[in-house]
């Protein structure tokens, strides 16, 4: 069985520092007992507790004098609590720092709004310098967290809670700007999927609609999505983006700059905040993230309607 984005993060990582002795773990009162990382490599681990600005901080400097530091949060905490010590670490400084985010979008769902993110792509893309990711199962976290670790460059991986998906590439290859899950030419109408989430309803709108075409991002920084926007643009010239994540500062929007010539539609959160409890997918639904809401939008695509964001 396929282990979720955040347990193959934790094992990956621990494999790694076995071979890179540089390489640290710091936790913010998130491992829980029997953290891997802890249990093999004690000496290096660190549970700086619910001072996420602190962990960041304590990073850098472990970044300046060498090291390899990874450093792992919810996302709300880790993209808005700790938002300016990320501007400057990442940023500014352009230390090699790599924050592994999970709980994004409403994965942590029950937690309620205050452990939901759906901003964190907006804010980290408006970051130069640095590299995020968005990993669909366990070899694309693992291929990601290695190739962290192998640049040294300023990382943000974003994952869910608890899902456990299979990769769509299992070669565990670094993944490219464009991953083709499904390509068929004689449709312009492009499923483009971001995350975990909208990877698993582009698959399931596939399923319900053969011939759609789906391509799946991993890499979500400005580098990678220009490179993915010429290959995209090269085959299709319309696109419906899946992404958990609200619509502005998303993974659409930056391909419509990118691709003014082509259509690109947004399936997304949307303005709304969930007020009432629910699992990960109840919440999304109710935040119009669902596969009649990806199915819909594919069918004004190949209307030829003009796109608006769905779920504005």
């Amino acid at each position: 069985m396929s282990l979720s984005g955040r347990d193959a993060y934790r094992d990956e990582l621990t494999r790694i520092a076995a071979e890179d002795a540089s390489v640290v773990c710091l936790e913010a009162d998130l491992g829980g007992k029997g953290h891997p990382f802890e249990a093999a490599h004690p000496d290096r681990f660190f549970n700086l507790g619910i001072a996420e600005g602190a962990m960041v901080d304590m990073a850098t400097g472990l970044a300046v004098a060498g090291y390899k530091p990874f450093v792992s949060t919810f996302a709300p905490f880790a993209a808005l609590r700790a938002a300016e010590s990320l501007k400057l670490t990442l940023g500014y400084l352009a230390a090699g720092v790599t924050v592994v985010a999970p709980y994004a979008g409403v994965s942590g769902a029950w937690f309620g709004t205050t452990h939901h993110c759906l901003e964190d792509l907006a804010i980290l893309r408006s970051i130069p310098g640095v590299t995020i990711a968005a990993p669909y199962g366990e070899a694309e976290m693992r291929a990601v967290v290695r190739e962290a670790a192998r640049t040294g460059r300023p990382h943000y991986i974003r994952t869910g809670r608890n899902a456990a998906y299979t990769s769509l590439d299992r070669d565990g290859d670094v993944p490219p700007p464009v991953n083709w899950e499904s390509r068929d030419d004689s449709d312009e109408v492009c499923l483009v999927s971001v995350g975990e989430e909208g990877t698993r309803l582009a698959l399931e709108a596939r399923q319900a609609s053969p011939g759609t075409s789906h391509a799946h991002l991993v890499y979500l920084d400005h580098e990678h999505l220009t490179s993915a926007a010429a290959e995209l643009a090269r085959h299709h010239r319309r696109f419906v983006v899946v992404e958990e994540h609200r619509g502005q500062g998303g993974v659409a929007e930056a391909l419509a700059l990118l691709m003014p010539e082509c259509e690109v539609t947004s399936v997304a959160a949307g303005q709304n905040w969930p007020t009432q409890g629910g699992d990960h997918q109840e919440v999304m639904a109710a935040l119009g993230l669902d596969l009649p809401a990806v199915l819909s939008a594919v069918s004004r695509a190949r209307g030829g309607h003009r796109p608006t964001h769905d779920a504005a």
